[in-house]
């Protein structure tokens, strides 16, 4: 049986963060969760070996008191949309945050990293996905033991893509989507949850950046069609030309950042294939879970429904 750890995990209330913490505390782990919303919080109290702890992230004077006898730190803290028309907010999230929680990891003696990053991350014009280099190269040049994991498109129930166009396609007839042929290997959750589960546990993870991707490569399109078989609708998918995708994005951007279904900024980023050739999952031990075995389980039953099922799973 591996060794107890006292883990620290900033971004553990949100949808991946839930299930990572789910995987340590069952491995035995104890967990202090910091998060500053309290309805998210009192979802992880089920779990006796967890703490929820309101701490303000972005303090690394606070951090550094709530890192104190950590035996390691996972950083989960990541936006998809930014406020306005610039990349402050990605640079906010991604590069100056772990850039705090690197000088508080070593004010508080702590020598493990496992971060959160993004398949891809470094490459193109997008400012998420620029930030995310950003941030990688920090934790790169860290001095600690880091270890980096690059996801694809992420799935499970709540997740933000077939959850997302669910609703979309249960009442319109026609779905124009921009960037049609973007490529992806969605990675199930689960096995994102094992991935950090594993690494934490392995000298060999220490130094190493793990591409998370799926077994099987779509297109967005694709995706969107499947989301549409599984509901049990006929719909159709309109691919949008790129000068009208562009059009989309901009008309968007002036949204705020929780209100905005697309930007330009997410235009960018799907102008390069999440997709990779090395099995980053096969590295630590796991064997890939294909879409089809899931999906179909989540997508069409009710919010309420899928946070009972969510719980019972937890239990």
């Amino acid at each position: 049986m591996n060794k107890s750890l006292k883990i620290v995990i900033l971004g553990g209330t949100g949808f991946v963060g839930r299930s990572i913490v789910h995987e340590l505390q069952a491995a035995g782990h104890q967990i202090d969760v910091l998060s500053r919303n309290r309805e998210l919080q009192r979802e992880l109290g089920i779990y006796p070996s967890v703490r929820t702890l309101s701490t303000d992230v972005y303090d690394q004077a606070a951090l550094t008191r709530r890192f104190a006898g950590a035996d390691a730190v996972i950083n989960l803290v990541g936006v998809l949309q930014n406020n306005g028309f610039g990349g402050k907010d990605f640079d906010t999230a991604h590069v100056q945050l772990t850039g705090t929680v690197i000088a508080a990891m070593k004010a508080a003696k702590v020598p493990r990293l496992l971060q959160m990053s993004s398949l891809r991350a470094g490459e193109g014009d997008s400012h998420y996905l620029r930030s995310r280099g950003e941030a990688e190269a920090r934790v790169k040049a860290s001095g600690l033991n880091w270890t980096l994991f690059q996801p694809s498109v992420i799935f499970g129930p709540g997740d933000g893509l077939f959850c997302r166009f669910a609703p979309l396609l249960k009442i319109a007839p026609v779905l124009p989507l921009a960037r049609a042929s973007a490529r992806f290997q969605p990675v199930y959750v689960k096995d994102v949850a094992a991935a950090f589960a594993a690494a934490l546990s392995s000298k060999e993870a220490v130094g190493k950046t793990y591409p998370l991707v799926g077994p099987r490569t779509y297109t967005l399109s694709e995706l969107v069609r499947y989301t549409a078989k599984v509901l049990g609708v006929k719909r159709l998918v309109l691919a949008l030309p790129n000068l009208f995708g562009r059009i989309q994005g901009l008309l968007f951007d002036a949204l705020p950042a929780a209100l905005k279904p697309f930007s330009s900024d997410n235009y960018k980023s799907l102008a390069i294939d999440s997709t990779s050739e090395h099995d980053g999952l096969g590295e630590l031990g796991i064997r890939r879970t294909p879409l089809e075995l899931v999906v179909p389980e989540y997508i069409g039953r009710s919010e309420h429904q899928r946070h009972l099922d969510t719980y019972r799973a937890e239990r």
